[in-house]
């Protein structure tokens, strides 16, 4: 359906893009995740109105513009020629062009370099606005069925095991919901890592959300590394959601799994200290138990 028919639809009472009340700025424009339906009404004013769309890959963005039947002309922006090129757009933003700002997909400036832009254009007293739509952080939140008043998102967890191992050593004791980003063939090693540093929490796996395939797998971190080891890696995009610190307490049983998870990787030791540290219980007593674990095999 090309845009022209999102203008003329009398039922939606929508009324023609002005430019009048879209004065010349950057805008920071949601796109969607998967369902290209999921564009709003005031993305697509914009789309068409902006002198310039900015975007992170000019092929990707093009689908979209396609899709919709706009033609503008775009400019690719990201990690590699961001130096480059952000002066030449905020000289264009100075000149009073209408930019717009996507990524390829979700909501600019979560985990795409678009941050440096917005904050330059602020310190040039430029006018930045946003037009909210998709994000891939707040759905997963959404179905996760984990406590959503407080949460906390911290993008890719480092790719090397230690430096991972610290990140979420940091972040244990955040008193709310946490979510990362991570690669699907990942996915086993980062939650694995989850349970490691901050206990046998409630988590949901969140993936390929809005397209044919969307899946929300719930359950405790160790039933979740469980399902993937026995599935494999699944495909597409993943949100990992991890529960705050008071969903990790343990009963018997699940100090058990734990220790014998904790077993496989880490010596007596070690494994005892973990687990003492994220349940609290007297280090003494959980090696004690990891030995009748050991005698037992």
């Amino acid at each position: 359906m090309g845009y022209s028919l999102w203008k003329m639809s009398e039922k939606l009472s929508v009324k023609p893009a002005s430019s009048q009340l879209h004065p010349p700025g950057l805008y920071i424009v949601a796109t969607p995740i998967g369902n290209l339906r999921d564009i709003t009404m005031r993305a697509l004013d914009i789309l068409e109105l902006a002198d310039l769309i900015v975007c992170e890959d000019t092929r990707v963005t093009a689908k979209l513009l396609s899709h919709f039947g706009i033609k503008k002309p775009t400019l690719s922006y990201n990690d590699h020629n961001g130096e480059e090129r952000r002066p030449k757009i905020l000289e264009a933003l100075k000149d009073g062009q209408l930019i717009a700002l996507v990524s390829d997909a979700g909501t600019p400036l979560v985990s795409d370099p678009g941050y440096k832009l917005v904050k330059e254009a602020v310190a040039e007293n430029i006018h930045v606005s946003a037009l909210p739509g998709a994000s891939s952080v707040l759905m997963a939140l959404c179905v996760s069925g984990l406590p959503s008043d407080r949460f906390f998102f911290a993008g890719f967890l480092p790719a090397k095991q230690e430096a991972c191992r610290k990140e979420i050593a940091a972040l244990k004791t955040v008193p709310a919901t946490l979510l990362f980003f991570e690669s699907a063939r990942r996915l086993t090693e980062a939650l694995a890592l989850l349970l490691e540093g901050m206990g046998n929490r409630q988590a949901a796996v969140a993936r390929e959300l809005t397209k044919l395939y969307e899946e929300c797998r719930r359950g405790t971190l160790d039933e979740l590394i469980a399902h993937y080891v026995k599935h494999s890696a699944p495909k597409g995009e993943v949100v990992i959601v991890v529960g705050p610190p008071g969903e990790a307490a343990m009963d018997a049983q699940d100090i058990k799994k734990q220790l014998g998870l904790l077993l496989t990787s880490h010596s007596v030791k070690e494994a005892a200290s973990i687990l003492a540290e994220q349940t609290g219980q007297p280090r003494k007593e959980i090696y004690t138990l990891a030995l009748t674990l050991l005698d037992k095999k």
